[in-house]
């Protein structure tokens, strides 16, 4: 039901195949984010369009609003939100820490109080594993604690031996035969902990595992210099996941490095504030330069947007404040990511990925 077949290899790029109940996914792969059940202002068939393969659920938001139990009741997540592919929803872990104005954290769980109402809420590693049993997501995740960037080696420490220590309950209480459920490991910009954390996961023996606790603060040098040795830590037989991380460079050194499975919000968030990622770099959609320039954003993008709309058209869209604008950037955003994914995967196929990164980030460089 579940399995994941490596098929090339280019020094450390891998090009696999992921087999789950809803589908196969090729990777490497981009994951649109549909954190409330929805990919912001883009409907189900349009992410067929676009090839988009996988994407990801939060538990946190859906747990809140409507509630598990409700979508458990509605026929799960696919069926609720009418998509018919494969889904992976994060434990909601980072979302408590990052969003919860108050919260308590202890080796039971975390207790904190709703972004949206104040409610007082627990959130144990029992719990985030029977909501997402709950959506029915394919592919679930551990929970972990995921330490800020700046902390000390102390705070790290004890970040890990908790996430070592729900990864082990989580598993024990995961139940449902069609999810499999991917431990997470962390351990801050110190490959030494990564290291620490990412043995007893992997003798724990999850059909998959994920790096977290990157892109919070440490700078891109710095975690592109880390992802090829935290990469080597986790099993070559099973898929490798680097959580949250999004610019298109980001990407291609996690390909580098040997990751198969990637997310971010930043295509559609940065579609909705008119930025567009390109080929040739990055536009500014608000910028007069656009306002009489009759091109596509992309001419050789075959996606919905550029097909028919011009620059003139967009840079309209987003001064007049029509919907229309946020829709129809974060859509070619989205199928931009996930051609670079697909052009990726032949380049790995090829064994001629080196060059194929070395002139992504030549033409990301120039002056738009």
């Amino acid at each position: 039901m579940f399995s994941f077949r490596l098929q090339s290899t280019d020094d450390l790029a891998r090009r696999g195949t992921i087999t789950t109940p809803h589908g196969l996914i090729e990777t490497p792969i981009f994951m649109p984010v549909g954190t409330q059940g929805t990919v912001k202002g883009i409907t189900p068939e349009q992410l067929k369009g676009i090839n988009a393969q996988i994407i990801l659920g939060n538990t946190y938001h859906l747990a809140l609003r409507p509630g598990d139990e409700l979508v458990a009741e509605l026929g799960g997540l696919h069926k609720f939100m009418a998509w018919d592919g494969p889904i992976l929803t994060d434990s909601g872990g980072f979302q408590v820490f990052s969003l919860a104005e108050i919260r308590k954290i202890t080796d039971d769980g975390v207790k904190f109080r709703s972004h949206i109402d104040g409610r007082l809420l627990e959130l144990t590693p029992e719990k985030a594993v029977k909501i997402q049993e709950n959506l029915g997501s394919d592919i679930a995740m551990v929970l972990d604690e995921c330490p800020p960037a700046d902390a000390d080696e102390k705070h790290i420490r004890r970040a890990i031996n908790r996430t070592l220590m729900w990864a082990e309950r989580c598993r024990n209480a995961h139940t449902r035969p069609d999810q499999v459920l991917f431990a997470i490991v962390q351990g801050g910009v110190h490959v030494n902990l990564r290291a620490e954390c990412a043995k007893p996961l992997t003798d724990m023996d999850f059909p998959g595992y994920a790096l977290g606790g990157f892109s919070v603060g440490e700078g891109p040098e710095v975690m592109h210099a880390l992802l090829p040795p935290c990469a080597a830590l986790l099993p070559e037989h099973k898929p490798r996941y680097l959580m949250g991380v999004g610019r298109p460079e980001d990407l291609l050194a996690g390909v580098a490095a040997g990751i198969d499975m990637f997310d971010c919000v930043m295509p559609t968030r940065n579609g909705r504030n008119s930025f567009a990622f390109t080929g040739e770099g990055t536009l500014r959609m608000r910028n007069s330069c656009h306002r009489r320039d009759s091109r596509p954003l992309e001419s050789d993008c075959p996606c919905y947007t550029c097909v028919h709309f011009s620059r003139a058209y967009l840079h309209h869209l987003f001064h007049s404040k029509e919907m229309l604008g946020p829709t129809l950037l974060s859509l070619h955003n989205l199928a931009y990511y996930l051609r670079l994914m697909a052009s990726a995967r032949s380049a790995i196929e090829n064994r001629t990925f080196a060059a194929f990164h070395r002139d992504c980030l030549a033409r990301w460089k120039r002056p738009t």
